[in-house]
């Protein structure tokens, strides 16, 4: 027992020397950038910071400009909040964005684990810091596992030592420091000039003319053709679907092209009408390395997305004009009691409902049901 006592006693001093390291080089940033601004070092939390919107959903949708007494930026951050670096791309960059906000509200210092970082570090500038994993394994962490919405208790948690868990990617947990969610989440420039360039490449058919407005196309398919009819009583998006969102943006922007992307290429250059010859299928699909399909789907102007966190994401940080899926399970879905649509797409983002008549086709065996 006093072995272990001992043990645990290193690794907080660690922990707290970390902390100490990265509160001086902010303190040392600061001075160096402000010289003359002495007030710095002893910050007044009501000087530069404001009330900032942040949605709380317990069942009936709060309206995003709802004002909130929580800082984005506290005076002092304190204790070491992670989380679980669990599923693939779109799912961390959501545990990412999660956890810089809510650590924020709370006052905490966030620490990303290196499977995060590894995931992330080599598309995106992040800033988070990596917490080494000996130190990972030996703290006693609390953990807590989130619901896909903010809730109004995840604003006063008390543990200074705490692991998420789960995969939210809600907006209304970072909605509030939107444009810090973006900094964190910009491009490599390497990778931001590739798909510019792809882009620049690209004429309008007919004309030949540089095409103004481009339109990015994720449709997800691979594991979810199985996942969602079997296992949540709902769909993926279809040709259909595709052709009503690509005619949304016809309509109301001149001379579009849609640069699709997909970890199902294949099914997209057969189902997606391409004859007017403004459809560029130019994802690699290369699910372990999603860089370059992200890159060229965040420099498009608008997005069409079907499901999934990597189609979110993309819409989130391209801006304009985005079309989603909407109501692509059945009303008895057990889904819906871990989703909220009102919490995952941004009221203005344009919805097209799924076609559902695939699975009343089903046999009732199908979902489990004899």
């Amino acid at each position: 027992m006093g072995t272990l006592s001992r043990r645990h006693l290193c690794l907080t001093f660690l922990l707290l020397c970390v902390l100490a390291s990265i509160a001086f080089l902010h303190i040392s940033q600061d001075l160096f950038h402000n010289p003359l601004d002495l007030p710095i070092l002893f910050r007044d939390r009501r000087r530069g910071t404001g009330r900032v919107a942040i949605v709380c959903l317990s069942g009936t949708p709060v309206s995003p400009n709802a004002s909130s007494p929580y800082s984005t930026h506290p005076a002092s951050l304190s204790g070491a909040w992670t989380i679980s670096p669990d599923g693939r791309f779109g799912n961390q960059m959501g545990q990412y964005a999660t956890l810089l906000a809510l650590a924020q509200i709370n006052g905490r210092q966030a620490f990303i684990l290196p499977t995060m970082h590894a995931t992330l570090a080599p598309v995106f500038r992040i800033t988070l810091p990596v917490l080494a994993p000996e130190v990972d394994r030996d703290t006693p962490w609390r953990t807590l596992d989130l619901h896909d919405w903010m809730s109004e208790e995840y604003a006063h948690l008390q543990e200074p030592l705490l692991k998420l868990t789960g995969y939210p990617c809600s907006w209304t947990f970072f909605h509030h420091v939107r444009d810090q969610i973006r900094r964190e989440f910009t491009l490599h420039g390497h990778l931001r000039d590739k798909a510019q360039d792809f882009l620049r490449r690209l004429r309008l058919p007919g004309t030949g003319a540089a095409p103004s407005t481009f339109v990015g196309v994720h449709v997800r398919r691979g594991d979810y053709l199985e996942v969602m009819p079997h296992h949540w009583k709902g769909v993926v998006g279809d040709g259909a679907y595709l052709q009503q969102a690509m005619d949304w943006f016809r309509a109301r922007h001149e001379a579009p092209i849609f640069v699709v992307t997909s970890n199902g290429m294949d099914w997209c250059r057969q189902n997606i009408d391409a004859s007017r010859g403004d459809v560029i299928f130019a994802g690699d699909g290369q699910e372990g390395s999603p860089g370059r399909d992200f890159a060229l789907l965040t420099q498009c102007n608008h997005t069409i997305m079907t499901i999934g966190t990597f189609g979110f994401w993309a819409a989130y940080l391209a801006g304009g004009d985005t079309v989603y899926l909407a109501n692509f399970t059945l009303p008895d879905s057990s889904f819906l009691k871990i989703f909220k649509p009102e919490a995952a797409f941004l009221p203005e983002w344009v919805g097209i409902n799924a076609d559902l008549s695939p699975l009343l086709k089903l046999p009732r065996r199908y979902f489990g049901i004899v």
